[in-house]
């Protein structure tokens, strides 16, 4: 049996994390802007609980329970048919509802475009900005030990130059 996944499955994986992930105002407002109101019925309507979060030492190592999160998550039918579930970190049922609205209806032919185009477009990109810009605050504390001589970084090697201090 092999463990490849199809195309779809892949795009569904990208729109759910994107969704999962989203800042709930964000989501929010990209869906009045979407500006439409599908018929839906609950399969499960939005509940709270918590789930094990599971890492792995070292990213790569052997698995071991991180510790629990709070979750929402939710699960409805469009009028159509179409089945979208909603799965977030944290206690917000709008959110986890918006989601599971927006992975029915990108399941759909007649929304698809306009869902991915009105929603998880701009949230894909506010979400690589605000890593961008995570990255670039953790790397400005980064220390680079390798370019340190006697306890001295290179960047103020130049002011200690000439005073014994570079003597070996």
């Amino acid at each position: 049996m092999s463990s490849a996944i199809s195309v779809e499955q892949e795009r569904r994986q990208a729109w759910m994390a994107a969704l999962a992930k989203a800042e709930p105002g964000e989501l929010e407002s990209a869906w009045d802007q979407l500006d439409i109101e599908p018929e839906y019925s609950w399969l499960r309507q939005p509940e709270f609980g918590s789930t094990m979060l599971r890492a792995r030492t070292g990213g790569t190592g052997d698995p071991f329970n991180l510790g629990e999160a709070t979750m929402t998550r939710c699960a409805l039918r469009l009028s159509d048919g179409t089945t979208g579930y909603g799965f977030i970190l944290s206690r917000n049922a709008r959110h986890a509802e918006l989601a599971a609205l927006c992975d029915a209806l990108l399941q759909t032919k007649e929304y698809a475009a306009a869902v991915e185009n009105t929603i998880i477009v701009p949230i894909t990109a506010a979400q690589s900005k605000r890593n961008d810009e995570e990255s670039r605050r953790a790397n400005s504390t980064k220390v680079d030990f390798l370019a340190m001589e006697r306890g001295v970084s290179l960047t103020s090697k130049a002011q200690y130059e000439n005073k014994g201090y570079d003597k070996k």
